[in-house]
């Protein structure tokens, strides 16, 4: 399982790596936006999402106008530059469907990488990808070299200290299992009784499961958790029904479930639970330096192209549609500080 889909807690030693080093490096992993049009006359861009992602979409091209309201909204620096400055945390080995390099070997795709595009096209201002670590993708954000980081990061209370968000998916977690299973899960943990889930080490799906573990124990039922070492083991255990379902992040299963639709043993999602937790519905956000003017606009592009249909569009073609919202909402309430 890729390590940029797991819950993460920004550390306070990233938070330092401010090195003119660092953002150099940063810098030189920038990719332009090849998977994106050129606006028209009347100002429309044709945005192809899914491109050269080598089967992780279905490639779709997608008309966004400049919306000048929204334009205006920008703080007047970026406006002035003609380009929006995306960081996209995928570095070294990218993670399908999200964020990876393309067959080209040059182009940034994937869902975060194209809603980037998306957003810019709003903006009437040209995608600059940016493709970086994970700790490097903060570091450019903090340094103001990225304007805006769009890499599946969770909103939580404590990044909230250094940046804001512009909500635009769902974090959810799902169960995969076999598409001939007939077994559903929708939210009550009892349906996990006499099941056998595979799941991440150390991670916050990991500790959801096993708390539900000691619930069913306690009530003298059993659940058994296995651990593989990579997400082959896991689907090579799914197949041979050496397990029941995997319980990991929905984006990783929506993808293994269209990478396996002509095999032998296709897979299906049996069901989602919020990353937050049931408390809370957890919530992926564009994250932006703190009070740097961008969340606000970020918030009306993003809800310019839920109410215009470009959104439900994009998350079609990467299978991600059940983590739709129905707002982008700004600094929402997010993971709370306890379970960052």
């Amino acid at each position: 399982m890729s390590f940029p889909l797991r819950r993460r807690t920004l550390t306070s030693a990233s938070a330092l790596v401010l090195a003119a080093s660092l953002v150099g490096a940063l810098a030189g992993c920038s990719s332009s936006a090849t998977a994106s049009g050129t606006p028209s006359a009347d100002g429309t861009t044709a945005v192809t999402v899914g491109a050269v992602a080598n089967g992780a979409a279905t490639e779709t091209t997608i008309d966004v106008p400049t919306v000048a309201k929204i334009r205006a909204e920008l703080p007047a620096s970026i406006r002035s530059s003609g380009e929006l400055t995306i960081g996209v945390g995928d570095l070294p080995a990218g993670f399908p469907p999200l964020a990876f390099l393309g067959t080209d070997q040059k182009t940034q795709t994937g869902s975060e990488p194209d809603l980037g595009r998306l957003v810019a096209a709003v903006f009437g201002l040209k995608p600059e990808l940016k493709a970086a670590t994970w700790d490097n993708l903060f570091v450019g954000i903090d340094t103001g070299a990225t304007d805006v980081g769009l890499s599946n990061i969770t909103d939580t209370e404590q990044r909230k200290e250094k940046y804001d968000f512009a909500s635009y998916r769902q974090d959810n977690l799902a169960f995969t299992v076999l598409k001939s299973s007939t077994w559903k899960f929708t939210g009550d943990y009892e349906a996990l009784a006499g099941k056998t889930v595979a799941v991440g080490a150390g991670t916050n799906q990991e500790k959801l499961l096993l708390t539900w573990q000691t619930k069913l124990q306690s009530e003298g039922k059993t659940l058994t958790v296995k651990y593989y070492p990579n997400a082959n083991a896991t689907w090579l255990a799914l197949d041979s029904k050496k397990i029941d379902a995997n319980f990991g992040p929905n984006p990783g299963a929506a993808y293994q479930n269209t990478q396996s639709a002509s095999s032998n043993n296709p897979t299906k999602t049996a069901g989602t639970f919020s990353g937050a937790g049931s408390s809370l519905q957890g919530l992926i956000a564009a994250t932006t330096k703190k009070d740097n003017g961008l969340a606000k606009p970020l918030a009306d592009a993003i809800d310019y192209l839920i109410d215009n249909g470009q959104y439900a569009k994009w998350l079609k073609a990467y299978n991600l549609s059940n983590e739709a919202v129905t707002k982008s909402e700004v600094n929402p309430a997010g993971l709370p500080l306890d379970n960052s």
